[in-house]
């Protein structure tokens, strides 16, 4: 089920038509169903996302999943925790344009996808580039992975002392062309290169340390 018919909602919506789900569509105007388009062979429901009424004449007591992607924080948190904590939908997630509200329905346990925050995350990192490699950035823009260039002194160390030194994960490594999930006792490999989880407050430090000698020695 999606709340909210415009650019997202009616993309998702045809993206998971075609996939053969049963897609129901919720949106206050009536004329938005058009972004839909002839084939779309799911249900339209014409009235407001958050009206108990509404979701369930949308069919919200069958629901596996719900998306609340309206242009309104508001609207889309209320149907977002309606669905949950009322119908019982086990998976739900909103579109929240605030980051800051954003981090507050995360504590509630609700998935958000901060758009502007990430958007304009992106937009600064094609505008302002940098030597260091991302390999991906949560939804919020919090959390990212980058590769983790090592100081050679760092060789035939375990995973454990590096992630101890740097105060970051390590997400994975690749050796020898291939993807691998390390563990604390991995030993560190010449050309391995590693990926760590960081945050934009903790990344410049985890680099630094990981691209020094281990002064530790131990």
């Amino acid at each position: 089920m999606i709340m909210g018919c415009g650019r997202l909602g009616s993309t998702l919506a045809q993206k998971l038509d075609a996939q053969g789900h049963q897609v129901a569509v919720i949106d206050r105007d009536a004329d938005a169903f058009r972004r839909l388009g002839d084939n779309f062979g799911g249900v339209t429901v014409n009235g407001i996302g958050f009206d108990r009424d509404v979701l369930r004449a949308a069919g919200i007591e069958r629901a596996d999943a719900f998306a609340a992607v309206s242009s309104g924080d508001n609207s889309n948190i209320i149907s977002a925790r309606l669905a949950r904590e009322t119908f019982g939908v086990s998976r739900v997630v909103a579109r929240i344009y605030d980051s800051r509200r954003a981090q507050v329905y995360e504590r509630l346990g609700i998935p958000t996808i901060a758009t502007i925050r990430w958007a304009a995350d992106r937009m600064y990192r094609f505008l302002v580039p940098s030597d260091r490699v991302e390999v991906f950035r949560d939804p919020t823009s919090v959390v990212s992975i980058v590769e983790t260039p090592l100081h050679r002194d760092w060789v035939g160390r375990p995973v454990k002392t590096l992630e101890d030194r740097t105060g970051a994960r390590v997400a994975y490594l690749v050796r020898f062309g291939v993807g691998t999930l390390a563990v604390p006792s991995t030993i560190l490999q010449d050309g391995d290169q590693v990926y760590m989880i960081v945050t934009d407050e903790t990344v410049e430090q985890v680099l630094d340390i990981a691209q020094g000698a281990d002064k530790e020695g131990n």
